[in-house]
């Protein structure tokens, strides 16, 4: 059981971080999770219910999260994610960042197609636009599959930016070399990998370069871990179970802190159809985990995260 202090936390007990001009609560919402039941993307989910789905945005946004990711592949066979943010939440509160991600797509039989052409991202961008109902949309993320250049994509990007389309722009399941080839055409302001808690301890490197160089770092899968699409096992160590029995906390809560402890440019984006789950992960913002904490919880990260 939460404690009560906990509980009642909001998304600003996380604090804030900057995405170019735009001020968000590290402690956002992912929407992947909105549009069906089960494992992500797999054909045969179950459709979420249209009225819970939007009641689950509402109680973020609520609680303070002010920002959302999203993407228009986000959909199963009845449910768009970026529909029902956009059923949800517009008009939308000027605070609110809606960041999404182009280069992927899928067909409506779910097969997927993983690279856009530099020709087709303005199609993906104009999509979005459409669904969220939008003139512009805040950040737009390259999705990368592999180690290829994106020069031409991102350049592809940046020149929707520079057309009013997109107000910044970041990158998604990258390396840093990626980073440094984006950076010398267009500004990045945040880089979205998988990360978490026993998850990719590879990618702590990356991690604190992305902090000393001003851009946002956004872990996806951060409380599901090796669980990834298919959602949390239900199955923790005894390392993250003992942190929260000490914080009358939930491992995910022990997750979410965790993930946010590893530096202020990171940024947390838990994903849930639940609403009481939204209110439970916004809340573990404020779970203030001690120095011995953190140390048992980054040596079972070093232990186990290696893929």
């Amino acid at each position: 059981m939460t404690s009560p202090a906990i509980t009642t936390a909001g998304a600003p007990a996380a604090g804030t971080w900057n995405l170019g001009d735009l001020t968000v609560n590290r402690i956002g919402f992912g929407a992947m999770r909105l549009t069906q039941h089960g494992a992500a993307f797999e054909a045969d989910a179950t459709p979420s219910d249209r009225g819970r789905a939007i009641r689950v945005l509402r109680r973020a946004v609520g609680l303070g999260v002010n920002h959302i990711d999203t993407a228009a592949f986000y959909f199963s066979s009845l449910r768009s994610a970026n529909e029902l943010i956009n059923r949800a939440l517009a008009p939308y509160p000027d605070d609110l960042v809606i960041a999404t991600k182009v280069g992927p797509s899928r067909n409506t039989s779910g097969e997927w197609q993983p690279h856009a052409t530099p020709g087709q991202l303005r199609g993906q961008v104009e999509e979005n636009l459409r669904q969220l109902g939008r003139d512009h949309l805040d950040v737009v993320n390259l999705r990368i599959v592999g180690t290829d250049s994106i020069a031409e994509r991102f350049g592809a990007l940046a020149r929707l930016r520079d057309a009013g389309l997109i107000r910044h722009l970041g990158l998604s399941n990258v390396r840093p070399e990626h980073l440094v080839e984006a950076q010398a055409i267009a500004p990045v302001v945040c880089v979205q990998n998988l990360y978490g808690l026993g998850v990719r301890s590879d990618q702590d490197d990356f991690v604190r370069l992305c902090g000393e160089q001003g851009v946002a770092f956004v872990p996806f899968y951060a409380i599901a871990g090796a669980g990834r699409a298919a959602g949390a096992s239900g199955a923790d160590s005894d390392e993250v179970l003992a942190v929260a029995r000490a914080h009358g906390a939930t491992a995910a809560q022990v997750r979410i802190a965790w993930t946010l402890h590893r530096g202020p440019q990171v940024l947390a984006i838990p994903g849930t159809g639940d609403p009481e789950h939204v209110v439970e992960n916004v809340a573990a913002g404020a779970l203030r985990l001690s120095a011995d904490e953190l140390a048992v919880l980054d040596a079972l990260h070093t232990r186990e995260g290696v893929e």
